[in-house]
């Protein structure tokens, strides 16, 4: 089992990101007051153990802002998570894929980006399937489609 560490919205391209104690979250659509509402991605997570342990190989301590993802997950694997859900608080979100790290980690830290590429590295996106308000501190954990209540539901159907 996981916790949520922190959360970030994106409110511009290239803007800073802003730390929240909590968030609502729609379904289908995303984080409220995010950048990406509404988009394909709909939140980015970022696996707190993997951050640290690739940008210490680089020498360096970097907060994970810079990765500019939504939520921050410690004790949670997300490599080859793809399909799977997770649960954040009340919140149910479907993994979409990997999230490739761009040439922006690069200005964060030299090296970074090549560090985060390997192995789900650079964290996971995913669709909302099921929404409502998450805070710092919720437990994170995979469920299971049986268990989430929402059997069926496709990512095709979140992405709407």
């Amino acid at each position: 089992m996981g916790r949520l560490e922190r959360i970030w919205l994106k409110r511009a391209r290239r803007g800073p990101m802003d730390a929240v104690d909590a968030a609502d979250v729609e379904a289908g659509r995303g984080i409220v007051g995010n950048l990406h509402y509404g988009g394909r991605r709909q939140v980015t997570i970022v696996d707190a153990d993997e951050w640290e342990r690739r940008v210490g190989s680089l020498g360096a301590a970097l907060d994970p802002s810079a990765r500019r993802g939504n939520l921050l997950i410690r004790g949670l694997d997300l490599a080859d998570s793809l399909g799977r859900t997770l649960a954040v608080g009340g919140c149910r979100i479907r993994i979409g894929g990997e999230t490739k790290p761009c040439e922006r980690m690069d200005e964060a830290l030299p090296g970074l980006r090549e560090a985060l590429y390997q192995r789900w590295g650079g964290g996971a996106w995913g669709g909302i399937v099921e929404g409502g308000r998450i805070a710092v501190g919720d437990r994170a954990e995979w469920i299971d489609a049986s268990d989430e209540g929402i059997a069926g539901n496709s990512l095709k159907e979140v992405r709407r």
